[in-house]
């Protein structure tokens, strides 16, 4: 059996593990995506396929569980988990990921960190509107004003959204690159209630490999249907020629590349184990949470300007989520209060 009666304090180190491997993947992954496009990079469609191409290195993980239970359970032990049903339904969120993945590459292309990361703040909203439709998430007035606070920090940046324009952007591709993100953000709010209802509606145990095997089927969709894109675009023609011709030479083009790849991998990773400890709403507020860090970083490393702006919507950002936890602290208190029996120990069996 790989878990066995996982306790409160076991669950809450697997959160703490999976959040640390979160913040790796959202601090690091869009200043990754930007040295590409800011150095000389300027495949769109590459950069798209460099968010989930490191999903080979989920094999890892699942060797390493799959070892385990040979130990503990001899032969009997299962190869894998993941059933036809589950398969298809994890393909098809794959899929939509990786039209995700495009239309954030073609926004961070056009847009600096500091604006890209405020705006993908607004997808704790959008997660916290699907979950309600999907998982049938309840809004707390908590809850609700962090949407409200988020939603109106977008606004505020669009209404100025000229003022940070990159050189060499125009303000058509500016714009299209701001409603780009923003339609990033919304679709991967949807992204997030998708897969925690395949957990809800799995038929089976939820175990760690299973979580694995569903997030490496999804980041495989997600590089087959960028990959396509690329094919069509003759990027694989042009990765050579832009390596040669990259600022930072072309040693560091593939330098950039590979980590880049290793960077998301660890967004993706994260991102789903949180909703397997916890829910997909939780996976969208760290994610909104380390948003900020994301902002501070890029003006350190590529003197972004952060305008007053900014720093407003910046300052909405935190007010929602310090709202949105505020609430879930007040509920879990009242749940607690209500009966201190209900969370003692949440079962994961892998196999009986």
């Amino acid at each position: 059996m790989e878990h066995q009666g996982l306790s409160i304090a076991m669950r809450r180190i697997l959160l703490l593990i999976n959040c640390i491997i979160l913040a790796v993947g959202i601090c690091g992954g869009p200043l990754m995506m930007r040295l590409y496009f800011v150095e000389g990079g300027s495949r769109v469609w590459f950069s798209s396929w460099l968010q989930t191409a490191g999903w080979p290195l989920t094999f890892i993980p699942l060797a390493i569980l799959y070892f385990y239970r040979r130990k503990t359970e001899g032969s009997s032990a299962k190869f894998y988990f993941i059933t036809p049903r589950i398969f298809i339904a994890s393909f098809v969120i794959g899929i939509v990921t990786g039209v995700d993945d495009f239309l954030y590459s073609w926004g961070g292309s056009k847009l600096p960190v500091s604006t890209s990361s405020l705006l993908l703040a607004a997808q704790l909203a959008f997660t916290a509107v699907g979950a309600f439709f999907i998982v049938k998430l309840k809004f707390t007035p908590y809850s609700i004003n962090a949407v409200v606070l988020l939603t109106v920090g977008a606004v505020l940046l669009g209404v100025r959204s000229n003022g940070d324009r990159p050189e060499g952007v125009t303000s058509k591709a500016y714009i299209l690159g701001f409603m780009m993100t923003l339609l990033a953000a919304a679709l991967y709010g949807v992204i997030l209630p998708c897969i925690e209802l395949i957990y809800l509606k799995a038929k089976q145990v939820i175990t760690a490999t299973l979580v694995l095997e569903i997030q490496m089927v999804m980041c495989f969709a997600a590089t087959a249907f960028c990959t396509v894109g690329m094919i069509v675009n003759n990027d694989f023609k042009a990765i050579s020629r832009e390596a040669k011709q990259f600022n930072l030479g072309e040693a560091r083009y593939y330098t950039v590349v590979v980590w880049t790849t290793i960077v998301w991998q660890c967004f993706f990773v994260g991102v789903i184990g949180v909703i397997y400890c916890s829910s997909s709403l939780m996976s969208g507020v760290m994610i909104a949470v380390l948003l900020p860090v994301t902002e501070v970083l890029a003006v350190v490393f590529f003197r972004e300007n952060f305008s007053g702006e900014k720093g407003l919507a910046l300052f909405l950002s935190l007010w929602g989520f310090v709202s949105y936890f505020y609430g879930e602290f007040r509920q879990t208190k009242k749940q607690k209060n209500k009966s201190p029996q209900t969370e003692m120990t949440t079962t994961h069996i892998e196999s009986v």
